[in-house]
């Protein structure tokens, strides 16, 4: 990690400093400092004064121009240096004061008036706050009410934002129209970013409006309406100007923002790269982006903020400097790791840009001007990398899950306990073999050279990613989609062998979401997603990799929370949007799979709550846009799925679409799955041919389906329950040729009258045995005289197997 160095003063002032030394003491109002694009000049406010200096080299600055307030006492609110390319200088500075009236000045042999100009078309607006975005002024306006027509119920809806060009030339200056951004607003600051401009609602705007922000893209004319916490709440082209009021752009979204909490706003500017710097009362830094995804970067000490205490956000490269009472903060934006904390015994510091420096940051204050750079630090082995500290922090992520003790585990205890020797390894094997190149296993143990040598293959792989990661910041534009495609299946391929857990897959989701058609292309690598040469969808993933897909109950308790997405669900959409028609055979092959992992009724696995055929027209219900493909799409869903209800649905959405020779081809088909299936699809299209006759050509197909247990009268009573209601008294001889009659029901009952009776069949052995009862078996019996010991033998007893003699009351 990079180091801040020692301050080192550029520049001192002389003695009196020209007058910016008096005017940059703290006493009275805070002075507000704007350089020009070269750096060169310096504009200041303090109250309704504005002066310019230019900036000396080794002596300090020279007073070069005074503004003095116009009669009416406006303040100015606007210090811009709109892009003028064609201008004398390559700059001029606009002025813009509260009641609208815009200054243009150039420097060309001192401070020379190019143009003043009115930014507003009313003369009793106000201009409330206002921004240079490119060639173009944007700024919020307050239009109050007209003494004829007032409208006190507007309230705090009475502002309104609006755009005009702004283009200077050597030949004099054009003023494009008003155009309107939004109107019946609240009050807006608007922070212009070199794409886009933030609108972030003022302390005094409304409740509702309090708890969200806007961003307009004037290349594409939409105003995106985000939340910090929830994201992009809605967004919306403006084709016409009635569409721009803003109270009707709440209203699709009105039952969303009452659940949101008010913004928490101390600070705010805008960063190098776009993104808009966040500072609330608590102290927390956050950046939001353009498509309202937030993220957290830092906490100041001296929390909570009042609104007395000033925060000044600047960003140089990849460096975030925090100025808070004296107090210099850097923070690298990328790990939002603490890289210094200085103490700075100034009162009012001001940041200022350093051109083609990006490693150094520059400070006015009262005494001059100081120069803060960085350097790496000359000892690696000291300064443990920003890799090895990942190591730690994921390993007591790791081990508090598992722990089951109260105590946090922090990474000072993980390196000193020495219980945990895993994330220790890990760590010196890393430092040896990112670091030291030429000899790698030099300084280690001998249990740490051997598991170097059976981790070469995953250090290799990793040096090869962060390699393709620089390569895609070095690219140049033309190639960096290549460049991408190449990551996205790294990093996908990565993570699906990985442990999927909400960081991994809250990942996943943005990698999706960023890169979807090469996120496509990497699942279907990963997956070995394929259609061979009979037209069937096949995937040869490891079952790790199909575990990972399916995910299971834990991880679609996971998907849902904010916004986050289970991986199979994730692949369903990419399927949908770049090969539909593979998307059946995905969710048949997943389920074959489930079926010889899991038990059919296992809770574990990820069938145990919700279908993967429900998943997946979960997916298709959540498009934005039907098409005529979709009912398609979620018949073969349902089919696909073999499931009863399924199938029964599937029939169902056919004959609601009047497709009645799929209906009958579904029928054909999936009767033969089970007895019950077959029953529950003959009964259904019986009654839909009771009720019309669209099914008569189809009835040499339909008869054979006719479960063996249906007798007659079951038929007519199906029959009898679903045949139309006719209004007025029913005639024997019709004239419509709807109507059912007995002769088309005849094959079917003559069917099931001539084929044997299901309980015949059951007792047909024993009715056709040829006697009836069985004959009884032969009997032994002992010897009476031998047993009582040589008397006379008995006759023997008669034996007879008629029924007659039985009945007699013959005794056997």
């Amino acid at each position: 990690m990079k180091r801040a160095g020692p301050l080192r003063r550029v520049s001192a002032w002389s003695r009196g400093g020209g007058g910016l030394a008096e005017l940059l003491s703290p006493a009275g109002e805070p002075s507000r400092v704007v350089p020009s694009p070269d750096g060169g000049h310096l504009v200041l406010q303090r109250g309704s004064r504005l002066l310019a200096f230019q900036r000396l080299s080794g002596t300090g600055t020279e007073l070069r121009r005074s503004w003095e307030p116009p009669p009416s006492r406006e303040a100015p609110v606007g210090l811009l240096f709109p892009h003028s390319p064609r201008a004398v200088g390559g700059w001029v500075l606009a002025v813009v004061w509260e009641r609208g009236r815009t200054e243009l000045w150039r420097l060309a042999a001192g401070w020379q008036p190019l143009r003043a100009l009115e930014l507003c078309q009313g003369g009793r607006a106000r201009v409330a706050a206002v921004c240079c975005q490119g060639e173009r002024l944007v700024w919020c306006e307050e239009r109050p009410p007209s003494d004829v027509h007032p409208d006190a119920g507007k309230g705090a809806f009475r502002f309104c934002v609006c755009a005009r060009a702004l283009e200077v030339e050597e030949q004099g200056v054009r003023l494009g129209p008003v155009s309107i951004v939004l109107h019946n607003s609240p009050e807006y600051r608007v922070l212009a970013a070199p794409r886009h401009v933030f609108m972030l609602p003022t302390s005094s705007g409304g409740t509702a409006a309090a708890k969200f922000l806007l961003v307009w893209h004037p290349e594409e004319a939409r105003l995106t309406l985000a939340a910090p916490s929830a994201g992009v709440v809605r967004s919306k082209v403006l084709q016409a100007s009635s569409e721009s009021d803003f109270r009707k752009l709440l209203l699709g979204s009105v039952g969303l923002l009452s659940a949101l909490a008010p913004l928490d706003v101390h600070s705010c500017a805008v960063s190098g790269h776009g993104a808009l710097l966040l500072v609330s009362t608590k102290g927390a830094v956050s950046m939001v982006e353009a498509d309202g995804t937030q993220r957290h970067v830092f906490d100041l000490d001296g929390a909570p903020l009042a609104q007395e205490n000033s925060v000044q956000l600047k960003t140089f490269g990849s460096t975030l400097a925090c100025m808070l009472a004296g107090v210099l903060y850097l923070v690298d934006l990328n790990s939002g790791r603490l890289i210094e904390k200085k103490i700075l015994n100034m009162k009012e510091v001001h940041f200022l840009e350093s051109p083609g420096e990006e490693d150094s940051i520059q400070l006015l204050t009262q005494t001059g001007i100081y120069s803060l750079g960085f350097s790496s630090p000359e000892d690696s082995s000291r300064a443990e990398p920003c890799l090895v500290e990942m190591v730690f922090e994921e390993a007591c992520r790791y081990y508090q899950r598992r722990s089951l003790s109260s105590s946090k585990l922090t990474v000072e205890k993980l390196k000193k306990g020495g219980a945990f020797q895993a994330p220790v390894a890990l760590a010196a094997i890393l430092q040896h073999s990112l670091h030291q190149k030429q000899k790698p296993a030099r300084g280690l143990q001998d249990t740490y050279t051997k598991l170097l040598s059976t981790m070469s293959l995953e250090l290799q792989s990793y040096l090869s990613l962060e390699l393709l990661k620089s390569c895609v910041v070095a690219a140049p534009e033309s190639e960096v989609e290549s460049y991408c495609e190449e990551l996205v299946e790294q990093e996908v391929s990565r993570v699906l062998h990985s442990d999927i857990d909400k960081d991994n897959l809250a990942y996943l989701n943005s990698v999706f979401a960023s890169f979807p058609k090469a996120a496509w292309k990497a699942t279907r690598s990963c997956l070995q997603l394929q259609q061979n040469g009979d037209g069937l969808v096949v995937a040869r993933a490891t079952p790790e990799v199909w575990k990972k897909v399916l995910g299971g109950p834990q991880q679609q308790e996971e998907g849902g929370q904010n916004g986050v997405v289970p991986l199979f669900e994730l692949i369903c959409a990419s399927l949908l949007r770049f090969k539909p028609k593979w998307l059946p055979g995905f969710v048949e092959q997943t389920q074959q799979y489930v079926g010889l992992s899991w038990a059919y009724s296992s809770k574990e696995g990820p069938e145990g709550r919700v279908p993967l055929y429900k998943r997946a027209l979960g997916v298709l219900a959540r498009k934005s846009k039907r098409s005529e493909g979709d009912d398609e799409m979620e018949l073969e869903l349902l089919l696909c799925s073999q499931r009863p209800k399924a199938v029964l649905q599937a029939l169902h959405l056919l004959i609601r679409l009047k497709r009645w020779q799929r209906v009958v081809e579904v029928a054909e088909k999936f009767s033969k799955l089970s007895p019950l299936l077959n029953k529950e699809i003959f009964t259904t299209l019986l009654a839909e041919f009771a009720q019309h006759r669209e099914l008569d050509p189809y009835v040499d197909t339909l008869w054979p389906l006719c479960p063996a247990e249906l007798t007659a009268s079951d038929i007519l009573t199906v029959v009898l329950q679903h045949l139309p209601r006719t209004q007025g008294d029913p005639v024997p001889f019709s004239s419509e040729g709807n109507q059912l009659t007995v002769g088309l029901l005849k094959p079917l009952l003559q069917r099931v009258v001539q084929r044997p009776c299901v309980q015949h069949e059951m007792y047909s052995d024993a009715l056709q045995s040829p006697t009836f009862p069985p004959p009884a078996p032969p009997r032994e019996h002992k010897n009476p005289q031998k047993a009582a010991g040589g008397d006379a033998p008995q006759p023997p007893v008669a034996r007879t197997s008629s029924p007659s003699a039985l009945a007699q009351g013959d005794t056997v």
